[in-house]
């Protein structure tokens, strides 16, 4: 009896407390429950081993440093197979050939739930983003199929160029810049003209909230928001609100074309006109923007920089851009390599739009696009090696069957399975010297999954088309209508160049402010 009035008194205690003390005893409570659960972790025969030391202390470096994490993990256990815990939840890490081929190929393996749980930089919103029916996911998926089927991908195209030279005037004649901020700005843009509604695209205030927005959610992604998303952290906080507000933006931008009447050909109107539930629509719209944008837009990022780093890339790939023109145009490609005078870079900076055919952007619009998905080798090859050695992928699944094995390790129901892309990308067995920039590298053949960049076996990415249609026509207007270089912070040539900080989980971008790229404009009018 004493014991049970203790008990009731305690809990009319902890009750009567504030919310701050309530809380800050329930996050103890909790913790105490994590360190006492991982110190009791066992091993059976065929369990994946452990990561030595406290589970607490594994999670930040999984979020922050992952690269490094992960290749701790494979030294400290010795094995190719190993797991920890992140809070509640098992986490098996897998490497190596044969693993790699059961990930990428077992059928219990789900890319969404993996996805949601240990990414958490999709905004979430139940129905729509996250919790999603099977059906609901089926269909964005084929209405993303529906995007990049030919006739509407070919008459992307020239928006795609329009909105490119658009930008790339606004840079000026001359000068230096992030690539991380106006490359990724670019491909953010062709992000939302391709699979969005052009209320959105045409206006470059909504565009510029909207990546704000995005931003929010990348930058706010912490250890807590993803694993205690009930935890009311700011960081937590402003996320709902950004979530919320892209929700309201894509909303008002479906509103608003009901509302006119007005039919527009555009990835909304694909959508309305196949009957789409509001759901689906807008859930399509808020997932694939950033999902699009941040994987095209790092791979963008970089392959202008690689290409400013290595002037023989740069000319092989403004040759083979002349010579599509060349082929297919019937105004012959003007020299982009010719100097521009002081006072006509002045010019060009504040001129209007170039709207003849003789305009950069036009000229290109003319090239069909079988051409520049089969007559593109060299722009092929670039995006192969870019999103080889650039492209910080963990590919991350959940076992939604039944207990299976990888490398005769068990992987529990339940389970979350993940596959670095740096066990085979940066494999020095199969690609020498992993880190060099070599386009001309011969495709690895000889082992399964070899190369993953757009992933692999059953959950290949689904944007693969439209996302190299982008870069292939960001790269074509940047090779013939700018020359660029690699400089230093100092604006010295930056030796040695930028390497891929493959930590850094969204954009595998170097320290900021470390490097820019220094352009200035041709004689090719944009």
């Amino acid at each position: 009896m004493p014991y049970s009035v203790g008990l009731q008194s305690a809990a009319n205690a902890f009750l009567s407390a504030g919310f701050a003390t309530q809380f800050t005893v329930a996050v103890i409570a909790f913790l105490a429950i994590v360190l006492i659960t991982s110190s009791l972790q066992k091993e059976g025969v065929d369990a994946p081993r452990f990561l030595p030391g406290y589970s607490l202390f594994h999670i930040i470096p999984f979020f922050r440093k992952r690269y490094d994490f992960l290749n701790w993990g494979f030294e400290a256990t010795g094995q190719n197979v190993f797991q920890f815990q992140l809070l509640r939840n098992t986490v098996v890490v897998v490497s190596g050939e044969s693993a790699r081929e059961t990930f990428f190929t077992a059928k219990g393996l789900d890319l969404t739930e993996g996805f949601k749980i240990l990414s958490g930089a999709i905004p979430m919103v139940r129905g729509v983003t996250s919790d999603l029916q099977t059906r609901r996911i089926a269909l964005i998926h084929k209405r993303l199929a529906n995007v990049q089927r030919n006739l509407p991908l070919s008459s992307l195209i020239p928006l795609l160029l329009d909105d490119t030279r658009r930008l790339m005037e606004g840079w000026g004649p001359s000068g230096k810049f992030d690539p991380f901020d106006n490359v990724y700005e670019l491909v953010f843009q062709l992000t939302i003209r391709s699979l969005s509604a052009t209320e959105i695209s045409d206006d470059p205030m909504r565009v510029a909230r909207l990546k704000k927005l995005y931003d929010i959610l990348d930058n706010g992604t912490t250890p807590a928001t993803v694993l205690l998303p009930w935890l009311p952290t700011p960081a937590m906080i402003k996320k709902l609100w950004a979530t919320k507000d892209i929700y309201d933006i894509v909303i008002q931008a479906i509103n608003d074309r009901e509302s006119s009447g007005i039919s527009r050909n555009d990835t909304l109107q694909m959508l309305l006109d196949f009957g789409d539930e509001k759901l689906v629509v807008v859930g399509f719209i808020m997932g694939l923007l950033i999902a699009g944008a941040r994987a095209t837009g790092t791979t963008a990022s970089w392959l202008m920089t690689y290409l400013g780093g290595h002037p023989e890339w740069r000319s092989k790939a403004a040759a083979e851009v002349e010579s599509l023109l060349a082929f297919r145009s019937c105004t012959p490609p003007s020299s982009p390599t010719a100097p521009v005078s002081a006072e006509k870079e002045a010019a060009m900076g504040s001129a209007p739009a170039q709207s003849s055919s003789s305009s950069l952007s036009a000229r290109l619009a003319t090239i069909p696009l079988e051409a520049w998905e089969n007559e593109t080798p060299v722009l092929d090859a670039l995006i192969r090696e870019t999103t080889r050695v650039a492209q910080p992928h963990t590919a991350m699944r959940r076992n939604l069957g039944p207990e299976m094995y990888i490398d005769n390790k068990i992987i529990p129901t339940g389970a979350y399975v993940i596959y670095p892309f740096s066990d085979v990308h940066l494999d020095p067995e199969l690609y020498p010297d992993p880190w060099k920039f070599d386009p001309s590298r011969k495709e690895v053949t000889h082992v399964p999954y070899g190369y993953v960049g757009w992933g692999g076996g059953k959950t290949v990415c689904l944007g693969t088309r439209l996302a190299k249609v982008e870069l292939k026509l960001l790269t074509a207007m940047f090779v013939l209508g700018f020359r660029h270089s690699v400089v230093d912070k100092l604006g010295e040539p930056s030796n040695p160049l930028p390497v891929p900080n493959w930590n850094d989980i969204l954009l595998c971008r170097p320290p900021k402010g470390s490097f820019s790229l220094k352009y200035q404009r041709t004689s090719v009018p944009l």
